[in-house]
């Protein structure tokens, strides 16, 4: 049976883009305009030609580029744009959606699969979109016996403590959401949420599938949190320090994967673990258990445990970088602004706008962003390889090398910076600075 393509009329698509260029603005002026000036009232204004702006000459005063430049820059350096955009939910939840496209690119190749093709011109790049909007739109289907209150909680509960790893993972030098000075001693109590989430939501669904996929996930973080513990004493031996920022202060010269070798091996075995990634993914086990204790989970409840997973994927990719890798130091290779704009101004035709304070981000927080995401997605892309090489280990295996093996190497990383430490050779005073 043959259909009939619809004619074309030019009319037709003036007039739906009419209608969309009418919604659009309608919804700006009720929504987008209000919630700028609640912002601007929040933001600590700049003063500009020897007069404070108000959250009122604010909206008038932004059609001049010499002026909204500064407006942008104080908004920047607000608690407000750290939480939301940069270094906090935003950035983190970018890198997370790009590494699920990735992801499915990355091991299609390893398994000589095309893998997303189709939504999108090149290599399915719109695939996450569609994905997106799929979760949205399908149905929430909530268990008929389920603990409804504690199920729907859930999803948010375990976004809510990925967002809060996240926000402890220093991006660039005072670039951070949170920088308490226990920062290491913040991520251990952050991620001792996880089996807390993960068992309340396998346990309020009622079913046999997830309570299964739920107490394998509490085996699993618990034997494998305490070796994640051990692994990184050696470097608080070392640096004589918490505080996350600090620790990658200290890696300006080398880092510390130099001398703490098992530690970071250590450290990322039970990275897998945690993220309940193959060979150690039997809290999902799709061939044994359907999906673990995700399994009655649909819609967006779906796609925020998702999120969530995949923040925590970032988080923990960050944190590997910041302990092991020196965070975000490595070569100047940002170009500086052009001096002579920020002096002289940038000439339009016979129009010269003087813009100060350029530019909105100085050089080396920059660069120190740049070098911290090319380590933590280099990270990110050796903690995907596993899923296309290796299989599922026995869960028997899995609690051995839990509490066993990796406890073992832990403390043997333990000695080892002892050892250094004692020897004079780092340390405070030490002969390596």
């Amino acid at each position: 049976m043959s259909t009939i393509a619809p004619e074309f009329r030019l009319s037709r698509f003036i007039a739906s883009l009419t209608d969309i260029i009418f919604w659009v603005l309608l919804i700006f002026s009720i929504v987008g305009l209000p919630l700028v000036f609640i912002i601007l009232f929040y933001i600590k204004l700049p003063v500009i030609n020897g007069q404070l702006l108000t959250p009122y000459l604010a909206l008038t005063w932004m059609a001049n580029p010499a002026n909204t430049v500064p407006i942008i820059k104080s908004l920047i350096h607000t608690e407000f744009f750290r939480i939301i955009a940069f270094p906090g939910f935003g950035f983190a939840a970018l890198l997370a959606a790009a590494t699920i496209f990735v992801e499915r690119k990355f091991l299609a190749k390893i398994q000589l699969r095309v893998g997303p093709l189709y939504c999108g011109k090149i290599e399915g790049i719109l695939q996450l979109m569609g994905d997106g909007l799929k979760l949205i739109s399908k149905e929430i289907i909530i268990p008929a016996k389920a603990d409804k209150p504690i199920f729907w909680v859930a999803p948010l509960l375990f976004v809510g403590t990925a967002a809060a790893f996240a926000s402890l993972i220093p991006v660039a030098s005072g670039w951070v959401v949170s920088n308490p000075n226990v920062g290491l001693l913040a991520v251990f109590a952050t991620i001792g949420f996880f089996p807390i989430i993960t068992v309340l939501s396998s346990w309020s669904a009622n079913s046999k599938w997830p309570f299964i996929g739920g107490i394998r996930a509490l085996h699993q973080m618990i034997s494998f949190e305490i070796p994640l513990i051990l692994s990184l004493l050696g470097i608080v031996i070392l640096t004589g320090t918490l505080n996350l920022t600090e620790i990658v202060e200290s890696q300006q010269h080398y880092w510390w994967i130099v001398f703490m070798p098992i530690g970071a091996i250590v450290f990322f075995t039970t990275i897998l673990a945690e993220l309940e990634r193959i060979p150690f993914d039997l809290p999902e086990a799709e061939s044994e258990i359907v999906a673990g204790w995700l399994t009655e989970f649909s819609g967006m409840m779906y796609g925020l445990i998702q999120l969530g997973t995949y923040l925590k994927l970032y988080a923990f990719a960050g944190l590997f970088t910041v302990l092991f890798l020196g965070g975000w130091n490595g070569p100047m290779i940002w170009p500086p602004f052009p001096a002579d704009i920020i002096t002289n101004g940038i000439t339009i035709g016979p129009v010269t706008a003087h813009i100060a304070g350029l530019p909105l981000f100085d050089q080396d927080m920059l660069n120190g962003t740049l070098w911290f995401v090319i380590k933590t997605v280099g990270v990110i892309l050796v903690i995907l390889l596993p899923r296309g090489v290796f299989p599922r280990i026995r869960i028997d295996l899995l609690l051995h090398t839990g509490w066993y093996k990796l406890i073992g190497l832990a403390f043997i990383n333990i000695f080892i910076a002892l050892g250094l430490l004692y020897a004079g050779v780092l340390g405070h005073g030490g002969l390596i600075q």
